[in-house]
């Protein structure tokens, strides 16, 4: 999955994407799912998540960016303000993809290039 923050603004820091790990980490468990690769930029995150058939995307989705957005902007509140405005953090849309023909070697090294900001 990929979530670009809203207007593509680059708010994430090292630390706020440090945060942000440990919130979807948090979220996933609660839908007994697992954050296998986590890794993003300045204004984006890429995540390879393993959930259960059970769980509807669009409802995990929903709660990754839901729970993230009021948690980030609580803990980081000055320094998102600078950036986002209007009570969002994310931008509406998403990515995500199947990766089942693709070995997840490849997949989780692609997630691990990703440029931490600096």
């Amino acid at each position: 999955m990929v979530f670009v923050t809203k207007y593509r603004r680059g708010v994430f820091t090292e630390a706020m994407l440090d945060r942000c790990e440990e919130i979807m980490r948090e979220v996933c468990a609660d839908f007994e799912a697992e954050l296998r690769e986590f890794n993003g930029e300045h204004d984006h995150v890429h995540l390879l998540v393993h959930y259960p058939p059970k769980v509807a995307l669009s409802k995990l989705v929903n709660s990754l960016k839901g729970v993230s957005s009021r948690r980030l902007r609580q803990e980081f509140e000055p320094h998102v303000r600078r950036y986002l405005w209007g009570g969002r953090f994310w931008s509406g849309s998403y990515l995500a993809a199947s990766c089942g023909g693709a070995p997840l070697t490849v997949v989780k090294q692609y997630i691990r290039q990703q440029q931490r900001p600096t």
